[in-house]
C-alpha cells in the first residue's frame, strides 16, 4: 500500500505550514520548509529542521527539486496553492515520494466542480439549481441564464475560496461578470471555465469532513457551519452546526460518505452542501484537500486530522467506526485577517508592530505571523485562527469572546474588532444566520468612534516613551490601553493617533467625486478616458490584488477630467485613479 514518510516537505507557508510542522514533530518526523527571499525569518521556516529558498509556492518542479536536495520522502501540500493539483500530486508520486493527500484521479474528477456536479448527480444527490453543460461559452450560458433563474452565481470549475465567483441579479448584468469571473479563475487557477448556480438565498452553508484509507474504509465526522461570510469567504465557522439535528446530520453524512467512495477518494475531503430553511440540503463540491477550518472538528472529534492524514498516506487503515463519531461539545473558529471590514472588508497591509494572542483555557491559536512581520498582498490576509470549545454552543461563545478581547494587534488594519461586534450579536447567538447575513447586517456606521478620553490616554502614553520624565509626573490613569505611539486599539478596531490632544486625527476628502484606491494593488484595467461622461455605478478602474478583482465605479453623474494611472500599474491604497466633475 503505501510506505510511511520519515521527512517531509511542506509546501506551503504561515499557519498551515506551522499546523503541519507541529503534528511531525510530535510523530517524530522531520521537516523541511520552502520559503520566498522575503520569509526567511519566518515561524515556519524557523520551526522546521531545513528550509529552502524558492521563487514560487505554484512552482511544482522547483518544489521537488527541494524535496530531492533535502533527501525528504514525503510532500504536505496544506492548502491553497497545488494542494489540488493533480498535475503536481501526480510528479510527486512519480519521483518516488509519498503525497500526503487524495489520489491524482480523484483529485482531477472532484477539481474540476462541473465534473463533481455530474457525479453527485449519479449518485442520486440533490445539486443547487444551475447550467453545467458542455458548451460553457458565454453564448450558452447566456442562453441558459434565464432557466436557471436570478440571482445566481457565475462560478469557476477549478476553483473556490470565492475567486472566480460573481454574482447576477440581472441579465444585463451577466456578460461583465462572466468577464471578470473569467479573468480572476485564470489568474488564481490558471483556467477560465465557469458555470452557472442559482443562489438561494437565505441558505447556510455546511460542510461534511470525511477521512478514507486506501483499504475501502470511509467515515465522516460530522458538519461543519460556514454561513458567516464575506465576499464568498468564510468568517466564523462551527461544529456542530446549529441547524442540523441528528437525523440530518445523519443524512448529510451518508451523502457525503458516499460521494468520497464514487471519487475513489484517500485521505481528508470535504464535502460542501446548502441548506435551505425546510431542512433539505443540495450539494455544491468536494474539496480534496485539508480546510482552513478544520481545528473545529479536530476539536469536537478529538482526532487530529494532519495526523489522520499522515497515517493514511502511509497506508495505515482507518480505526474508526463510524456509531462511536459522534460530536462532543461545541466548537468555534474565527480567522483573523489584515483586511478592513469598514471598506468592504478589503485586503490591508503594513507591519505587525505588536501582535498578541491570548493565551486562554480552552481556546487554541493557530497562526504564522509575529510582530515584525510585514503583510503583504502577495499572499492570503489570513494571520491567525482562533478556536474556542466548551461543552455547549453559548459557553462556547462566551469564551471565545473573552479570549478576543485580550488579543492585541497594531500596525496592520485588521477584522479584530468586527470578530469581537459578530459574537455580541443575537442573530449569532441564537443560530440565525444564513450566507448573506454579513452583507445585510454589517456597515461601516458599527464601526465604533474612538472616544476622547482613549485618545489623550494614548497620547500620553506617547509622551511619556518620547520622555521618561513624564513617568514622575502627575497623570490620569492609563491601564488597559492598547497602543504603540502611532496606533490605539479601542474594542479590537485600529485607530491612527493625531500628533497631540488638541489635534484629532481626520481623512482628508478629495475633489468632487475623484476615485482613490481602497486598497492597495494592481490596476487590471482602465475603463475611463478624459472627457468621457459615465453614469452612477459605471466602472471606471479594475483593481486586482490576490488574484482578485475590484471595480472601482463613479457614485454620481460625472464627467472625466484626469485619468492618472494604467493598466499594470501598481497603486497604494488612498491614491487617486481618477479625477470627475459634475457632468
Amino acid at each position: 500500500m503505501g510506505t510511511a514518510p520519515t521527512r517531509i516537505l511542506v509546501a506551503n507557508r504561515g499557519e498551515i505550514a506551522v499546523r503541519v510542522i507541529r503534528a511531525c514533530r510530535e510523530l517524530g518526523l522531520a521537516c523541511v520548509a520552502v520559503h520566498q527571499p522575503d520569509e526567511r525569518a519566518a515561524l515556519h521556516v524557523q520551526l522546521a529542521e531545513e528550509a529552502v529558498e524558492i521563487g514560487s509556492f505554484l512552482d511544482g518542479p522547483e518544489l521537488l527539486a527541494a524535496a530531492r536536495t533535502t533527501g525528504a520522502d514525503a510532500v504536505h501540500p496544506g492548502y491553497g496553492y497545488l494542494a489540488e493539483s493533480a498535475a503536481f500530486a501526480e510528479s510527486v508520486l512519480r519521483a518516488g515520494l509519498v503525497w500526503i493527500g487524495p489520489p491524482p484521479a480523484a483529485m482531477r474528477l472532484l477539481a474540476d466542480k462541473v465534473a463533481a456536479r455530474r457525479l453527485a448527480e449519479a449518485c442520486g444527490l440533490p445539486v443547487t439549481p444551475g447550467y453545467a453543460g458542455v458548451d460553457l461559452s458565454d453564448a450558452a450560458l447566456i442562453a441558459a441564464a434565464p432557466g436557471v433563474g436570478f440571482p445566481l452565481l457565475v462560478k469557476a470549475a477549478a476553483g473556490g475560496g470565492g475567486r472566480g465567483m460573481r454574482e447576477v441579479r440581472s441579465a444585463d448584468e451577466l456578460g461583465p461578470a462572466l468577464a471578470a469571473a473569467r479573468r480572476e479563475a485564470t489568474a488564481a487557477f490558471g483556467s477560465d471555465t465557469v458555470y452557472l448556480e442559482r443562489r438561494l438565498d437565505g441558505a447556510r452553508h455546511v460542510e461534511v469532513q470525511v477521512l478514507a484509507d486506501a483499504h475501502g474504509r470511509v467515515v465522516h465526522l460530522g458538519e461543519r457551519d460556514c454561513s458567516l461570510q464575506r465576499r464568498h469567504q468564510k468568517l466564523l465557522e462551527e461544529s456542530p452546526s446549529p441547524a442540523v439535528d441528528p437525523e440530518l446530520r445523519a443524512r448529510l453524512g451518508a451523502a457525503a460518505v458516499e460521494l468520497a467512495a464514487a471519487a475513489g477518494y484517500q485521505g481528508a475531503g470535504t464535502v460542501e452542501f446548502l441548506l435551505t430553511a425546510d431542512g433539505g440540503f443540495s450539494f455544491l463540491e468536494m474539496n480534496a484537500r485539508l480546510q482552513v477550518e478544520h481545528p473545529v472538528t479536530e476539536a469536537v472529534a478529538g482526532i487530529d486530522l494532519v495526523r489522520a492524514q499522515i497515517a493514511i498516506a502511509g497506508g495505515d487503515p482507518l480505526l474508526l467506526d463510524q456509531d462511536d463519531l459522534a460530536p462532543r461539545g461545541h466548537a468555534i473558529e474565527v480567522r483573523l485577517c489584515a483586511e478592513d471590514p469598514a471598506a468592504g472588508f478589503l485586503p490591508a497591509t503594513g507591519r505587525l508592530e505588536r501582535f498578541r494572542m491570548p493565551v486562554w483555557p480552552g481556546v487554541r491559536v493557530d497562526t504564522g505571523a509575529r510582530p515584525g512581520d510585514e503583510v503583504g498582498l502577495a499572499h492570503d490576509p489570513l494571520l491567525a485562527k482562533l478556536i474556542a470549545h466548551a461543552e455547549d454552543r453559548d459557553a462556547c461563545r462566551e469564551r471565545l469572546a473573552a479570549a478576543l478581547a485580550e488579543a492585541e494587534v497594531l500596525g496592520v488594519v485588521t477584522n479584530l474588532g468586527f470578530l469581537r461586534w459578530l459574537l455580541e450579536q443575537p442573530e449569532l447567538a441564537r443560530g440565525e444566520v444564513d450566507t448573506g447575513w454579513v452583507e445585510r447586517t454589517f456597515s461601516a456606521a458599527d464601526v465604533p468612534v474612538l472616544p476622547d478620553d482613549v485618545r489623550r490616554a494614548a497620547l500620553r502614553l506617547r509622551a511619556a516613551a518620547d520622555d521618561p520624565w513624564q513617568a514622575f509626573s502627575s497623570q490620569p490613569a492609563t491601564a488597559g490601553i492598547v497602543s504603540d505611539g502611532r496606533f490605539v486599539q479601542h474594542l479590537g478596531w485600529q485607530f491612527e493617533l493625531a500628533h497631540d490632544e488638541s489635534d484629532a486625527a481626520s481623512a482628508v476628502a478629495g475633489a468632487f467625486g475623484d476615485l482613490t484606491a481602497p486598497m492597495p494593488g494592481t490596476v487590471a484595467r482602465v475603463d475611463a478616458e478624459p472627457g468621457d461622461v459615465v453614469e452612477a455605478g459605471q466602472t471606471l478602474v479594475v483593481l486586482e490584488a490576490m488574484k482578485m478583482e475590484l471595480s472601482v465605479t463613479a457614485q454620481a453623474p460625472s464627467r472625466v477630467t484626469a485619468v492618472h494611472v494604467s493598466a499594470g500599474e501598481l497603486v497604494a491604497r488612498h491614491q487617486t485613479l481618477v479625477e470627475l466633475e459634475p457632468a
